[in-house]
């Protein structure tokens, strides 16, 4: 275990699902809340976030496959696979439902587990959660990603991912780009695919399906998010859209408490009867 700055105990450990191996990190007991990082994060994007959201539930962020201690997927990464691993995990746990909440690329995996597994979901929280439909995919065909450097012997390859990355981070924050580069590297060649994973995805034939209250984060320095946040809103029925000012691409390790906070309070006012 380790301690927060908080105080707050957090436990990490291996869950075994008949999909793989997921390194998961918890805090806090009640009602379950699982959040999903970005690419090529790692649960560590909600290193502060966690014992924060544990005051209150039980407050679960999980490696996505590929990324940080869990197992690769067998077989091309999708969104959809990855969203069945969340289940498994859920399922591993004994956890019949929870919250989702995710974060740019886990925006779209809560999607899809909110999609396509309506009762397992109690309330869903997306945060910078990109816009993903035909227009986009014609849009990033082909195009290189953020994240997609070559490696050099020199390693200037590192360099350029500090380089690439450091427009969208709070100016002077060396901290939150460290703890980027490390789980970038980290991911290898994932760093790059996992956002050709959110280019692939359907997402406009599954917003719709969405049942469940859903929190709609918006954060004002995205220039990825933000702009699209109101057709993510606009296209999910019981929706609620809220801006964050100052917010980045880093948000929840950019601004954890404020960002727990918006998710303390959705969940709680839509669990009471989970």
């Amino acid at each position: 275990m380790t301690t927060s700055k908080a105080g707050s105990r957090v436990e990490r450990r291996f869950v075994t699902t008949h999909l793989g191996r997921i390194h998961v990190a918890m805090a806090g007991t009640g009602f379950p809340v699982l959040l999903l990082h970005q690419t090529p994060r790692s649960w560590d994007e909600y290193r502060d976030v966690l014992p924060l959201l544990g005051h209150d539930f039980r407050a679960i962020a999980m490696d996505t496959p590929g990324f940080g201690d869990s197992d690769r997927p067998n077989g091309e990464p999708s969104i959809e696979v990855w969203a069945q691993t969340a289940l498994a995990l859920l399922d591993a746990l004994e956890l019949p439902r929870a919250a989702i909440v995710g974060h740019h690329t886990g925006a779209a995996i809560a999607v899809e587990i909110a999609a396509s597994a309506p009762a397992r979901v109690s309330a869903l929280v997306l945060s910078a959660c990109p816009f993903v439909d035909a227009a986009r995919r014609a849009k990033h065909q082909g195009m290189r990603v953020i994240d997609d450097v070559e490696t050099w012997s020199d390693g200037a390859h590192l360099t350029e991912l500090w380089a690439r990355r450091q427009p969208f981070y709070p100016a002077g924050d060396t901290d939150l780009l460290q703890r980027f580069i490390i789980d970038a590297l980290r991911s290898g060649e994932m760093a790059a695919e996992g956002h050709r994973v959110v280019n692939r995805y359907r997402m406009e034939d599954r917003l719709g399906l969405i049942r469940c209250p859903t929190l709609v984060i918006a954060p004002t320095g995205d220039p990825h998010a933000h702009p699209v946040a109101p057709k993510v809103a606009g296209a999910i029925g019981d929706s609620t859209l809220r801006e964050l000012s100052g917010g980045m691409v880093p948000l929840p390790d950019q601004m954890p408490e404020a960002f727990a906070g918006l998710v303390r309070d959705f969940v709680a006012a839509h669990i009471a009867n989970p």
